[in-house]
C-alpha cells in the first residue's frame, strides 16, 4: 500500500533505478534559470488541482517565467495529474504522450494524484523528466533546479501519504475571470472502501480562518466576486487549526467586496443543520449544494463505508428545500460498485428519484489497486454499468428540466463573465442557472437582476431580461 512507502528520491543512472531516504531540499533557488522560461500548465481532475497549479503557476511567474502562448513551444511542461479511476489515469497517461511530442526538447514534470499513486509508471514514460507527488508539487521550483541545470537526468520525488501534514494555500482564478476558487482544505480521513483519495492526498488538513479571510480580501481587492470554497472533504474542517467549517463561513459572510461565495461538495454526514441554516439566512452564500450520495441503497453505503444512510440523506435535502425551495442541489452517484446487486440498484433507483434535487453527477465504479473494495463480491459487468448510467442520466435530465421549469418567469440575480465582444455573454445565479443575454459590457462582472425567461432548445440555457 502506498501509505507504506518511505520518502523516496529515485535517480535514473545508465537506465538502473537507485533508491535511497532523503530530507526535504531547503536549496536556495537560483531564479535566473526560470528568467523567460516558456512553461506549458495542463491540469486534469478537479478544481482543487486547477487551484494548485495556479499557485504553481504565480510563483514561477515571479521568478521570469512566461505562460506558452498558442503555436510556441513550450521550454517546460507541468503536467497536474488526477486518479480518481482508470479512466483518469489513461487521460493523463495520454495528455502527458501528446505533450512530449508536441514540445519536442522540453523539460517535462508530472505531479499530482497520479503521479503520487504510480511514480514508477509515470517514469517509465519516455520524456518524462520529474515525477512530483502531492506533498511536493509546490516546491516544483527547488526540485527542477537539478534537471534545469542537467545535475540530473530524471528522478521521482514522493512523500508516503502520512507524512503529507502540511497544508499548501491556493487560489486560482476561473477562465471566466469572475469566480475564484478557493482552497481550504485538503486530504481525508475517511477511507471510503472503493477510493484511494486519502493514498493520494494524505490525511485531513486546513488552512487557518485569519489566513483564508485574508485571501478572500485579495481577491476582493482585485475586483472579484465570486469565491468557490474548494478541497477534498471541506466538512472537515479545521482538524489542523480547531476551528470549524461553520466557524469559517460565519467570517467569510462579512467580507465586503465578495458577491457571492459558493460551498463546493460537502459529505451529507458534515452538511449540518446549523449550516444549511446559516446559508439560508446569509448574505453571501450562494442557495447551491453539491453532496456525494454514491447509492441510494443502504446495503451499498455499508460496503462504500459511507459515513450516512439514506434516511439522513433525505433529512439533508429536505432541510434544505424548506428553507429554499429554490436551491440547486447536485448529487453525485457511483453506478456499478462491487456488491451493487439489480435489487440493491434498483432501490437505489427508487430513492433518488424520490428526491427534490435538480441534477445528478454519474460515475461508474472503478476498480482501485490497494482499495478494501476488491475484496467485496459480485462484479457488475461493464455492460451493466453502462445500461445503469443511462438510466440515471435520463433521470438526471428529468430532474433538471423539472428544476428550469420551476424557475421560468423568477428574477434572479446574475454574475455575468467577461465575453469576447459580440458574443453571448453568460453568467450564474445564485442558485446555479445558467443564463445567456446579448453581449452587454455593462453587465460584465456585475451581479444584475433578470427575468428568467424560458429555455433555449439547443444550448440548454436560459435566456434572460434585464430588469430595468
Amino acid at each position: 500500500m502506498l501509505c507504506a512507502l518511505p520518502f523516496l528520491r529515485i535517480l535514473r543512472i545508465s537506465e538502473v533505478f537507485v533508491t535511497f531516504v532523503v530530507q526535504k531540499s531547503n536549496k536556495i533557488i537560483d531564479s535566473t534559470l526560470f528568467k523567460g522560461k516558456k512553461i506549458l500548465y495542463a491540469t486534469l481532475g478537479c478544481k482543487l488541482n486547477f487551484a494548485e497549479t495556479s499557485t504553481i503557476g504565480r510563483a514561477l511567474e515571479k521568478r521570469g517565467a512566461v505562460s506558452v502562448k498558442k503555436g510556441e513551444l513550450a521550454d517546460i511542461c507541468i503536467i497536474n495529474t488526477c486518479s480518481v479511476t482508470d479512466l483518469s489515469d489513461k487521460k493523463c497517461r495520454q495528455t502527458i504522450r501528446r505533450l512530449i511530442k508536441n514540445h519536442p526538447g522540453a523539460v517535462v514534470v508530472v505531479t499530482g494524484c497520479y503521479a503520487q499513486l504510480k511514480p514508477e509508471e509515470v517514469s517509465a514514460i519516455d520524456g518524462v523528466d520529474l515525477v512530483l507527488g502531492n506533498g511536493e508539487k509546490l516546491n516544483i521550483e527547488s526540485h527542477m533546479q537539478d534537471i534545469l541545470n542537467k545535475v540530473e537526468q530524471r528522478k521521482i520525488i514522493t512523500t508516503s501519504c502520512q507524512d503529507i501534514r502540511d497544508f499548501a494555500p491556493s487560489l486560482s482564478k476561473g477562465d471566466d475571470r469572475t469566480r475564484y476558487f478557493l482552497k481550504i482544505q485538503d486530504g481525508c480521513n475517511y477511507y471510503c472502501s472503493y477510493c484511494t483519495v486519502p493514498f493520494a492526498r494524505g490525511n485531513s488538513r486546513n488552512g487557518s480562518i485569519d489566513a483564508l479571510v485574508k485571501q478572500a480580501y485579495e481577491v476582493a481587492d482585485s475586483g472579484g466576486k465570486e469565491i468557490v470554497l474548494s478541497g477534498v472533504n471541506i466538512g472537515d474542517f479545521g482538524k489542523s487549526t480547531n476551528e470549524s467549517f461553520f466557524d469559517l463561513i460565519r467570517r467569510l459572510d462579512e467580507v465586503e467586496g465578495i458577491e457571492r461565495f459558493r460551498i463546493s461538495s460537502i459529505e451529507p454526514n458534515l452538511l449540518k443543520d446549523e449550516i444549511i441554516e446559516f446559508v439560508a439566512a446569509s448574505k453571501r452564500f450562494a442557495p447551491h449544494f453539491h453532496i456525494p450520495l454514491q447509492s441510494g441503497s443502504d446495503a451499498v453505503l455499508k460496503l462504500m463505508r459511507r459515513r450516512y444512510d439514506t434516511a439522513l440523506f433525505a433529512q439533508r435535502i429536505g432541510k434544505i428545500k424548506t428553507l429554499m425551495p429554490d436551491a440547486f442541489v447536485g448529487v453525485d452517484v457511483i453506478v456499478g460498485m462491487r456488491g451493487e446487486t439489480d435489487a440493491f440498484f434498483e432501490e437505489s433507483y427508487r430513492f433518488i428519484d424520490s428526491l427534490p434535487v435538480s441534477q445528478l453527477h454519474v460515475f461508474s465504479y472503478s476498480e482501485r489497486p490497494g482499495t478494501d473494495a476488491l475484496k467485496i463480491d459480485h462484479v457488475v459487468s461493464p455492460e451493466e454499468k453502462q445500461l445503469r448510467s443511462i438510466r440515471l442520466l435520463s433521470l438526471s435530465k428529468k430532474k433538471l428540466s423539472e428544476f428550469y421549469d420551476s424557475q421560468v418567469g423568477r428574477v434572479v440575480n446574475v454574475l455575468f463573465e467577461h465575453t469576447p465582444k459580440n458574443a453571448l455573454m453568460c453568467g450564474f445565479s445564485g442558485n446555479y442557472v445558467r443564463v445567456e443575454m446579448p453581449y452587454d459590457e455593462t453587465l460584465i462582472n456585475r451581479i444584475s437582476r433578470i427575468v428568467l425567461e424560458k429555455v433555449d432548445s439547443e444550448t440548454g440555457f436560459f435566456k434572460g431580461l434585464k430588469v430595468e
